[in-house]
């Protein structure tokens, strides 16, 4: 009897009963397994948040600790070359270091929220992480058919927060309400799915709160950009002309012009050269390129007079006479050792048929 009477019927006037329905599995919260198995294994659950007994404890913990939305804390967590089942999406692939905002989101779901605790998350002043939290608890724990009910007066809600772990993804409450209604990835995990008469019914509702843009239509914010000023003439007005620094002109001036003399005496006094010192330098590089040559000849002339070259020539013209002489020879020998060979069978021939 005492339980009947802690539980709030509905009344005629439409008043909602104060104790949340539970979707899906009320063991799990709907959590991906991996998330979960990491949630009651990690220290920070089953110690620290173990000592917090009441709502109001767990939400001043949230307001602390809660800095984005991520079921995994940056970087712990790697899921390269990972595919398929086993991809990021899915998240049962490789755990990592659970987030503290799913151990606290966890945590809420084992205080057995009242309709009343969850719509204080939903309004919270304090932090916008708390609300965020209580719209998560909201996807993961109610109804599909009462999430348009719930998300209904936020959905263009304008607070901002950064939801990623590490920053990066700053986005509005009312854009993550409309993703949590219309996807089913969130960072590396997946929500519960929606049947899909219900879904195709938030879709509907979606784009009649939010119609699309008509394809070719420039956004709203560049169709009404100010277009800039249009600067004053200043040959009608020349005593309006603002008085600017003097700037060097981009394009290239001759060596006699006023603008490259003010500029080349513009220079400190060191980096200044005089003709004279130029006229020297040219002076001492043609010398030297005078002595380079000179040493050059002189080193072809004392191999000539040392005898290696001719020396080296007469050794090569030796080898190519002898080379010939024998080449000469060699063929001569072949010639006349053919020619007899030849005047051999032409005897032999004639001499066959006499014999027999």
């Amino acid at each position: 009897m005492n339980g009947e009477e802690d539980v709030d019927v509905p009344t005629k006037s439409g008043k909602k009963s104060n104790v949340l329905p539970l979707w899906g599995n009320e063991r799990t919260m709907n959590l991906n397994n991996l998330i979960l198995t990491n949630i009651q294994a990690s220290h920070y659950f089953k110690v620290n948040l173990y000592e917090l007994k009441t709502y109001h404890e767990v939400v001043d913990e949230i307001y602390y600790k809660v800095s984005h939305l991520e079921p995994w804390e940056k970087g712990s967590r790697k899921t390269a070359g990972q595919t398929g089942m086993c991809g990021g999406v899915r998240g049962v692939g490789a755990g990592g270091i659970v987030s503290t905002a799913y151990c606290l989101l966890y945590k809420l779901f084992t205080l057995k929220l009242t309709r009343k605790q969850l719509n204080g998350l939903l309004t919270h002043p304090d932090s916008p992480y708390i609300r965020g939290l209580g719209f998560m608890y909201i996807r993961y724990t109610q109804p599909p058919a009462d999430l348009w009910d719930w998300y209904d007066e936020f959905l263009e809600d304008e607070e901002e927060f950064d939801v990623k772990a590490g920053g990066g993804q700053v986005m509005t409450i009312g854009n993550m309400l409309r993703h949590f209604l219309s996807k089913l990835e969130w960072f590396s995990s997946l929500f519960p799915r929606i049947p899909v008469p219900i879904q195709q019914k938030l879709e509907r509702q979606l784009n009649e709160r939010f119609p699309a843009p008509p394809p070719g239509a420039a956004p709203a914010a560049a169709a009404v950009a100010p277009r800039p000023e249009r600067r004053r003439d200043y040959e009608e007005y020349p005593e309006e002309r603002p008085e600017r620094p003097f700037a060097r002109s981009r394009r290239s001036t001759s060596r006699d012009s006023p603008a490259h003399k003010r500029s080349r005496d513009d220079r400190p006094r060191k980096e200044r050269r005089s003709p004279d010192r130029t006229r020297d330098r040219h002076r001492d590089r043609s010398r030297e390129r005078d002595r380079s040559r000179e040493r050059d000849g002189n080193r072809s002339r004392d191999k000539d007079r040392n005898g290696h070259s001719k020396h080296h020539r007469s050794s090569r013209d030796e080898y190519s006479s002898k080379h010939r002489s024998h080449s000469s020879k060699d063929y001569a020998s072949e010639l006349m050792k053919e020619k007899e060979r030849q005047k051999r069978e032409r005897d032999s021939s004639r001499s066959s048929p006499s014999n027999r």
